[in-house]
């Protein structure tokens, strides 16, 4: 919460310090492909994923405070997460499974992790000309609430003592399940964005941008340790429609 108090009071300085210079406003729309992934983890349970695909949409603002210089808050939706599939750690166990506590079982399936975050990041932009069109350069902080989590898994696999297989113990079982993990993911999300995009004028006051940003998440998503120390991590291409207020 005060994170998100204090990005309000950024974005109110950055409005009045335009609105004093009698630069422009912008209001917009983005939307686009997201191309998240975890990284990091420090245990198997955490660690093996690769990328997956989400969307990625929301609003725009943008301050100018000099002719190439303008500060642009946004509000965001972001799909994160990723997925693994192959051999893996079991977390969510078939109904009729018994497992010592303490131990690691291991499964042949996939598993994909959903997480989906509402994102504000506040971003300095840099943009100057370069013929009929325009080139930005832009970088900030943002900070991401979580607004659900789950695992989906699928797949039917024998269930194993070892991760290479060689011990069964249970199956074939099904594995297709979604389960809701919200509760053990950090709500509150934070970290650094940046990205490079292109602007063409489609009108006086409008513009069409194309934009690739990467983000990467400072906050451990998992709330608790023995799940690992895994960071968020995406690149958005998007495109956008900008229209100019003042």
């Amino acid at each position: 919460m005060k994170t998100f108090v204090t990005l309000l009071m950024l974005i109110s300085v950055f409005y009045i310090t335009s609105r004093t210079a009698q630069a422009q406003v912008r209001l917009g729309i983005q939307g686009g492909l997201s191309v998240p992934d975890l990284t990091g983890g420090n245990n198997e349970i955490s660690q093996g994923y690769t990328s997956r695909l989400a969307p990625n949409f929301g609003i725009t603002a943008e301050f100018g405070v000099t002719n190439n210089f303008s500060i642009e808050p946004q509000v965001n939706f972001d799909g994160q997460g990723g997925q693994r599939n192959g051999m893996q750690p079991i977390t969510n166990f078939p109904t009729g499974t018994q497992v010592p506590p303490g131990i690691n079982v291991y499964a042949n399936f996939k598993n994909v992790s959903i997480l989906n975050y509402l994102e504000i990041p506040v971003l300095a932009k840099y943009t100057w000309g370069l013929g009929g069109f325009g080139l930005e350069v832009n970088a900030g902080p943002f900070v991401g609430f979580l607004l659900n989590a789950s695992e989906k898994s699928s797949g039917t696999s024998s269930i194993y003592l070892d991760k290479n297989g060689g011990t069964p113990v249970y199956g074939p079982v099904s594995l297709d399940a979604t389960t809701g993990v919200t509760s053990s993911i950090q709500r509150v999300n934070a970290g650094v964005a940046g990205g490079v995009g292109v602007v063409l004028p489609v009108s006086s006051r409008g513009d069409l941008s194309l934009e690739v940003r990467g983000l990467y998440g400072l906050t451990n998503v998992q709330k608790y340790a023995e799940d690992g120390t895994s960071h968020t991590g995406n690149l958005i291409v998007s495109l956008g429609y900008s229209y100019e207020l003042l």
